[in-house]
């Protein structure tokens, strides 16, 4: 697999050659779901905390007669059909929504997803990324030269400095992460990815 290597201007100057595994991968969607619903799933916490209907501070006497007033029976206003009754399910704050992912299938779902931005073009790769000052506008200059400036970019680096850092701050639609960090879901969110020569080799490191 030849990945293109393009230069700050966006033009392409060399080729690098990549893991087949990794970035030439058939594209499996169902895999893909499954591990974005999971990541998604396992960074869920229960912090909801609902009222049953036996922890409802309401009196437990009857609220009418059983018989002769025209309406539904009733036996005490925590019911959950009443408007300020207890939750016939409630939650209980102790939920736990993580699912299982094994590290084969994580590792297949993410070369999945590389091989899908592949071939879809939405992959580049850069020599390296680096700012000279914490300046925004710097980055900003960068982007727009490569033809992205209009949508969300996904920035990848083998070592995010404290320039590049700063740089990316203010921009809401860039997300720096390094290749250590990426993560399947920020791969599916951003339609265009940027990833350093340095990073290639390390996403290949961890994952082939």
């Amino acid at each position: 697999m030849e990945l293109k290597v393009i230069n700050d201007k966006g033009q392409a100057t060399a080729n690098l050659s990549a893991s087949d595994e990794l970035f030439g991968r058939e594209y499996n969607e169902d895999l893909v779901h499954q591990l974005v619903t999971a990541y998604q799933a396992n960074a869920r916490a229960a912090n909801s905390k609902q009222k049953g209907r036996s922890e409802i501070a309401k009196s437990t006497r009857k609220p009418f007669a059983q018989k002769g007033t025209g309406r539904a029976r009733a036996g005490m206003a925590s019911s959950p059909l009443w408007r300020g009754g207890g939750k016939i399910f409630p939650n209980t704050g102790e939920e736990n929504y993580t699912q299982k992912i094994n590290r084969k299938m994580y590792r297949a779902g993410l070369a999945s997803i590389f091989s899908k931005l592949v071939s879809e073009n939405r992959l580049m790769v850069v020599d390296s990324l680096t700012v000279d000052s914490p300046k925004t506008k710097l980055l900003a200059q960068k982007i727009k030269a490569w033809g992205l400036d209009s949508g969300r970019v996904l920035i990848i680096t083998d070592s995010v400095d404290e320039n590049l850092y700063l740089s990316a701050r203010n921009l809401p639609n860039v997300l720096v992460l390094e290749a250590n960090q990426a993560d399947p879901v920020s791969l599916v969110r951003f339609p265009s990815v940027i990833v350093t020569r340095g990073a290639v080799a390390k996403i290949e490191e961890m994952f082939v």
